[in-house]
């Protein structure tokens, strides 16, 4: 899809293709929020802190939230948000049938707080639980990816494509350390990547930003991801961006994801994926779907 809001390739007929408005508007707000938060990247910041010392929030965080909201619910009245500082706030997180917006108004907040340009929105949809398109604004390099259930991914009119490899010898991983810091989960942490580099992994790299990893996944530039400690609103819009160039998207058990469980494997081929799912040890977040 290009930036305008127009998809690469022929669409559906606006009487046969429901979410249209949806994702146009997706697109649009991502772009503005995207200019938001470039032009707070370099300003001073009141930066507080959440569940942990790494766990960061800033105006900007709620501003561009309550901004994207705010329009959404404008303009379609009836449906249900999953937002992260609403959720923070003590929001509910529930993904019911009803159509749902899952939305990280800011992902990479340390990255923003220390201006480290690895930032990006991100903005899902899902109807009957299942993910319908995801909106991912690249903010710094000015990139939007997308992707809509059958009908491709993109990085602004680029078609996505991820790499086809399967062999754990020949892969560049991707990850997030998460927001837990206690010596257990950081033993757990280092020894997955440890278990990982002694497969011979070409090597893992963490970059801050989960949205921006997985989509460079979506685009080929790595070959996997896993991650332990990424919520809903980090994975929903990805998800269908990496589906859609031809990726899986699994739980850590090698079982079918669920966005709720605060965990992931994403890989460019199933064979990648499980080997993966067979190496690493759980790290247990909870859900965040649990009271």
């Amino acid at each position: 899809m290009k930036p305008g809001g127009e998809q690469g390739a022929a669409a559906p007929a606006a009487a046969d293709d429901p979410w249209k408005e949806c994702v146009e508007l997706a697109v649009q707000l991502a772009l503005r929020a995207g200019q938001i938060i470039r032009k707070a990247f370099t300003e001073e910041k009141q930066v507080f802190t959440k569940t942990s010392a790494a766990d960061l929030v800033t105006e900007t965080d709620h501003f561009v939230e309550n901004l994207i909201v705010s329009s959404l619910k404008e303009k379609f009245p009836t449906h249900r948000f999953i937002a992260e500082e609403a959720t923070a706030a003590g929001s509910k997180c529930i993904l019911s049938a009803s159509p749902t917006w899952i939305i990280d108004p800011v992902d990479g907040t340390c990255n923003f707080v220390h201006r480290f340009p690895t930032v990006a929105v991100s903005i899902g949809f899902a109807v009957n639980q299942e993910l319908e398109f995801g909106v991912i604004y690249h903010c710094t390099e000015e990139r939007l990816y997308t992707g809509r259930r059958g009908q491709g991914a993109y990085c602004n009119d680029k078609r996505l494509q991820v790499s086809k490899v399967s062999d754990i010898s020949k892969a560049l991983i991707l990850t997030e350390i998460g927001p837990k810091r206690d010596p257990g989960t950081l033993k757990l942490f280092l020894s997955n990547m440890e278990r990982l580099l002694r497969a011979q992994a070409h090597g893992i790299r963490v970059i801050g930003s989960s949205t921006l990893a997985l989509c460079h996944l979506a685009s080929g530039a790595a070959d996997a991801y896993y991650q332990f400690g990424l919520h809903c609103w980090d994975l929903a819009a990805a998800t269908v961006i990496i589906r859609e160039a031809g990726g899986v998207v699994i739980d850590t058990s090698g079982g079918p994801l669920d966005i709720m469980s605060c965990r992931v494997i994403a890989a460019g081929t199933q064979e990648m994926a499980a080997f993966i799912a067979q190496q690493i040890q759980t790290i247990d977040y909870g859900r965040d779907d649990e009271s």
